[in-house]
């Protein structure tokens, strides 16, 4: 009996403090652990970027990830990501990534998680 090709798995990252995002392959609970975990996939296609917006502590947010991927565009060179779901439970945080992400073409959806 063959072996059969086995499909290559998705490749779909959460940053959030508390949801356990099951279907998530790896998840990060700070914006710094977020942003070393997009580093660790530059040249990797993502197919899903799970976003909260408040990430609990010491008043940690997702800004500094979604600068991150600001400047990444703005130089020319966004992450591959297939979808960026926002699911925070902050209406105006939540719209301010949307929109962000959005403006560098980013393809983003507003969700629940």
């Amino acid at each position: 009996m063959k072996d059969e090709p086995t499909e290559p798995r998705p490749v779909i990252l959460g940053i959030d403090d508390l949801r356990p995002l099951p279907w998530a392959t790896r998840i990060a609970r700070t914006s710094a652990e977020g942003i070393k975990l997009l580093q660790e996939h530059r040249n990797r296609f993502i197919d899903e970027l799970w976003l909260d917006h408040d990430l609990g502590g010491d008043d940690d947010s997702i800004l500094p990830v979604v600068t991150l991927m600001e400047e990444a565009a703005f130089d020319g060179r966004p992450f591959r990501i297939g979808t960026v779901f926002v699911h925070s439970a902050n209406p105006i945080g939540a719209e301010t990534v949307v929109r962000s992400l959005t403006r560098w073409n980013y393809q983003v959806r507003r969700t629940a998680a």
